[in-house]
């Protein structure tokens, strides 16, 4: 098995001899930051699983690498900081930050005897060697650039940035802390204290003055903003836990709030209330206290999830970014009177699957396209001197830093009618080397984006790849991207798996198979009805009829062949892989399933719905049982014929390893060809890079072997 799946890495049997790990050998660039007084940047690198930090400065802005991790060990790199001066850099270094639990716990995917840590590092920005903080998590830089607080074992704690004195506790708070945020003048420290029904705001000033609570009350109160001047704190307000126990198979709306209190008194205010319904009290947890003494947030009250601003003494919210689309990540400018922003809309027809940048002032909707074209930007951050930096990349070219050349200054007034402000040949690539020069561009297909109707009626997006030289009717595929809140893009993605996974359809295709990779509904980018479907995953599994769809689409090509459509994907869209075969065996032929939930009561059922935990029961606790069970792949594995290969890492911290094993066992019992592959102490993200490898080796080997032509 292992030599077939090396040959099936370094020998392709259809087209150019090109390899999955030559098409993956770029370096990933994420987590772009910038100082608040000089003109320098810093952002993490993963290439080829050595984490670094790199780093650019005014006016040329040449990136040079900062740190020098060179194996590739699954220690990510989090929580990276500048100094408003610029003169130092501070990061996390291990932890898996992108699982649901445990994410404050190590990861050790080397299986090292001695084990590994979560670790606060401080680095020069003129170079040298990182200098080792404390154990700990989530730092805080403070405002003079000389302590970071942060966490460890639920208290606070602060070490000077240089390492010159020992870590001191600053405080412990009865339940988790968490948010820590610094005052302007950095006399102060906000935090959130979560407790067991409630959550509160509380201020940090000293060892011997009382932690000061903000308007504390019955309620679940977080994201903390200091106002510019540090008299005032603005927050977000939920309701507390409890109550009478809410249907099942509805998704509930969870009203909020933004309150204003006196950071000196404690005292607060309500500013303004959502509405009641759901698609009203959807919040993303954008929160900025911009200039002119103004709020801006985000929310999806008028279907799509938008920008908003009101003023800080109280008022209706003013809607900044009206229109058809989405805004995704946000920042403000230096002086705060700007709000920097991505989304996906733009000059070009197919722009809402794809990612650009955009800006308004804070108190009205003017906004301006920043640029366009058929390449991708996001990660907008401004730096001191006013220059937009960002993440660039095209449906052919990996992702790297950019900076604008020139600013855009067109007022967007529909998304089809904007000319073109800021094209890709007025982006400077800050750090062209992290594509190598041999990169092999010339075996990469341009994806095309395609609609189809679901059994329902709903409108289906997706992007289909097609092999540059298709000898008559091709194997096919359809991919299933996790999140499921994710959205797939034409062109190389912003989030490192994700990207990841355009390669590997970009190989895919390379070899052979037609690639229809699928944004199923309950996914964003396409307004908050297909964001937020009725009957969704457990509560129904709507969206598979959109995997269905994707599948009888795919047997409409003339260049696709019938008979060999398979299916692949990992988390959410392993769950939707496990569903696919064991619905629709006779429509998809063979199926990879990475890390997927096979039965929604094992994964947390058993404690909502089996579990008395007080006299009252959900009002269709009975039928939410069942639903949750017929959602599940493993209830229909009577349906189930095609061969499946089954892949998790054993520390998975988001879909626990029993999933597979459980889903395992009750395959062996039936005919059906299983075969597994198990990544002894990764995670679900994949830490390792060689065991990024090992799993594109083993799909793609598994799908030739069962699909292909040979």
């Amino acid at each position: 098995m292992l030599a077939l799946i090396c040959c099936c890495l370094l020998s392709p049997v259809w087209g150019a001899d090109v390899t999955f790990e030559q098409l993956r050998g770029y370096a990933f660039p994420t987590n772009l930051i910038a100082a608040k007084s000089v003109s320098r940047v810093a952002w993490t690198v993963d290439e080829r699983g050595r984490r670094n930090v790199w780093v650019a400065s005014g006016p040329d802005f040449a990136a040079r690498q900062l740190t020098v991790y060179d194996a590739d060990d699954g220690q990510e790199i989090s929580s990276l900081q500048l100094t408003a001066d610029g003169s130092r850099a501070v990061y996390v270094r291990g932890g898996d930050h992108s699982g649901s639990w445990g994410e404050e716990s190590p990861v050790n995917v080397l299986s090292h005897p001695a084990g590994t840590k979560v670790e606060i590092w401080s680095v020069l920005f003129a170079g040298g060697a990182p200098v080792r903080l404390a154990d700990g998590d989530y730092p805080a830089v403070s405002p003079d650039g000389l302590r970071v607080a942060y966490l460890k074992n639920g208290a606070a704690w602060v070490v000077p940035i240089d390492a010159s004195a020992e870590p001191k506790k600053l405080f412990t708070a009865r339940g988790g802390t968490s948010s820590l945020r610094w005052s302007p003048d950095g006399s102060r420290l906000a935090f959130v204290s979560s407790r067991d029904a409630t959550s509160y705001v509380g201020v940090y000033s000293d060892e011997r003055t009382p932690i000061l609570w903000m308007a504390p009350s019955v309620y679940r109160d977080g994201s903390p903003v200091w106002s510019p001047d540090g008299k005032q704190i603005v927050f977000i307000r939920r309701l507390g836990d409890g109550g009478p126990p809410s249907p099942a198979l509805q998704f509930a709306a969870r009203p909020w709030s933004i309150w204003v209190a006196d950071a000196r008194s404690g005292t607060a205010k309500p500013l303004w209330s959502s509405g009641a319904s759901r698609r009203e009290s959807t919040f993303n947890f954008f929160l900025e206290w911009a200039a002119g003494n103004r709020i801006v947030f985000n929310s999806y009250a008028d279907g799509w999830q938008h920008l908003y601003s009101l003023p800080a003494n109280g008022g209706t919210p003013r809607l900044l970014t009206p229109g058809e689309y989405m805004v995704e990540e946000a920042t403000l400018s230096p002086d705060g009177k700007r709000v920097l922003f991505s989304a996906n809309t733009g000059t070009e027809n197919d722009d809402i699957d794809r990612r650009h940048l955009f800006q308004t002032p804070v108190d009205r909707s003017e906004v301006s396209q920043l640029t366009a074209g058929k390449g991708l930007e996001w990660s907008p951050v401004v730096t001191s001197d006013d220059r937009v930096m960002f993440i660039s990349a095209t449906s052919q070219r990996p992702p790297v830093p950019a900076t604008l050349l020139a600013k855009g200054k067109q007022k967007l007034v529909a998304p089809e009618s904007v000319p073109a402000t800021s094209p890709a040949d007025r982006q400077k690539v800050l750090a062209p080397t992290f594509v190598p020069a041999t990169y092999p561009f010339d075996v990469l297909v341009t994806p095309k984006k395609v609609t189809f109707k679901a059994a329902d009626g709903v409108i289906v997006h997706g992007q289909l790849f097609e092999p540059k030289r298709a000898n008559g009717k091709r194997p096919a595929v359809v991919y299933l991207h996790g999140g499921p809140q994710r959205q797939m893009l034409l062109g190389w993605h912003m989030m490192g798996g994700y990207s990841n996974d355009y390669a590997f359809n970009q190989y895919l295709a390379h070899r052979g198979f037609v690639v229809l990779s699928l944004n199923y509904r309950l996914g964003p980018g396409y307004g908050f009805d297909y964001h937020f479907p009725a009957r969704s995953g457990q509560r129904g599994a709507s969206e598979y009829q959109d995997v269905k769809a994707a599948g009888q689409y795919l047997q409409s090509l003339p260049n696709v062949d019938a008979n060999r459509i398979g299916v692949y994907g990992g988390s959410y869209g392993g769950y939707l892989t496990a569903m696919s075969l064991a619905h629709d065996s006779a429509l998809f032929k063979a199926g990879v399933d990475i890390h997927g939930v096979h039965d929604w009561i094992l994964h947390y059922g058993a404690k909502d719905l089996l579990s008395r935990t007080r006299y009252e029961a959900p009002p269709d606790a009975r039928e939410a049982l069942e639903t949750n069970w017929s959602s599940s792949p493993v209830s229909a594995l009577s349906n189930w014929t095609s061969p499946v290969l089954l892949i998790t890492g054993d520390d998975d911290r988001n879909v626990s390893v029993v999933q597979t094993v459980d889903l395992w066992r009750r395959l062996r019992e039936t005919d059906v060809h299983a075969e597994t592959l198990i990544l002894v102490d990764e995670t679900h993200s994949m830490h390792r890079y060689e065991n990024v490898l090992r799993t594109n080796a083993a799909t793609v080997e598994f799908l030739e072997r069962f699909l292909g032509d040979r």
